[in-house]
């Protein structure tokens, strides 16, 4: 089962909210009226299609305007926000997809790629948008369904969906009026993802890349949502769950993870998942 996690009151305390206990599933969603919902993140990947609306994405200090549509790729631990203006109706496909699944069936490339290159968004044009459509539109039609073959018919429309999108990502491509991030954060969330069990003080944090830490503090927060102390942490117990559940001993989870202390590891862990970590050990 996999769950996402909400900011709970005390800040860094996460509160479950949803799971996904299938291989994937697909919803058909509606909204009107001004919505912000908070930062969090999943266990699971998200395809998000969006057919209309004003909303903003924001996902791992990147924000988003979409047009009809475009495709967000979320991947499992990527910190997002969205924030939703009421004065239009915002209507969407979201797909959940368990990691699994999508490493079983060899399709999660495209979700890799937007995680490395901090890109999510798809904006497809011509015969390849119109295959995106379909397949999508197919995918909806047969998850209404009751007819016989209806669960084969949905799957393989979600599967050739996938595929679609494999082929289509092109962050390299990407319209800049689609998008705002800061590009010393950018740069720096690239280097905490990459570095998790090395010095990633702020006081590092700020010789490295050379901008002040009242800048650095101030600027991080604002675009990613976080404190940097507060991200950096998410990270690493994120990346030691995954250890963790891949068969990793705890105590070498940790350690690689960039705690040196392991109580302040177990204690952090199970603030954050509700859970000691051998709760998610194979």
């Amino acid at each position: 089962m996999h769950y996402y996690y909400f900011e709970g009151a005390k800040g860094t305390e996460k509160v479950k909210r949803g799971y996904l206990n299938e291989e994937y599933h697909l919803f058909h969603i509606k909204d009107k009226k001004d919505i912000e919902v908070g930062y969090h993140y999943h266990e699971f990947d998200k395809v998000i299609v969006f057919l209309s609306g004003k909303v903003t994405y924001i996902i791992e200090g990147k924000s988003y305007f979409l047009k009809p549509w475009d495709i967000l790729l979320v991947g499992h631990d990527q910190i997002h926000s969205t924030i939703i203006d009421g004065s239009a109706v915002y209507d969407r496909i979201v797909i959940y997809l368990s990691p699994e699944f999508l490493k079983k069936e060899k399709v999660s490339e495209c979700f890799e790629r937007a995680d490395v290159r901090n890109f999510s968004l798809i904006r497809a044009e011509n015969e390849v948008r119109l295959n995106i459509m379909k397949r999508v539109t197919e995918a909806e039609e047969a998850h209404d369904s009751s007819a016989f073959g209806a669960e084969v018919m949905e799957r393989t429309s979600v599967l050739q969906l996938l595929v679609e999108l494999n082929r289509a990502f092109a962050p390299e491509k990407a319209e800049k009026s689609a998008f705002k991030s800061d590009p010393v954060i950018e740069r720096i969330i690239h280097h905490i993802k990459e570095n998790l069990e090395k010095d990633l003080s702020c006081d590092n944090i700020c010789k490295t890349f050379f901008v002040s830490r009242s800048w650095l503090m101030h600027t991080f927060k604002n675009e990613t949502g976080y404190t940097l102390h507060g991200f950096v942490s998410q990270k690493r117990l994120m990346y030691a769950a995954e250890l963790i559940k891949e068969g990793s001993p705890v105590s070498d989870a940790a350690l690689k993870c960039g705690f040196s202390d392991y109580s302040a590891f177990l204690k952090a862990f199970k603030k954050v998942f509700g859970a000691l970590p051998k709760s998610f050990a194979k």
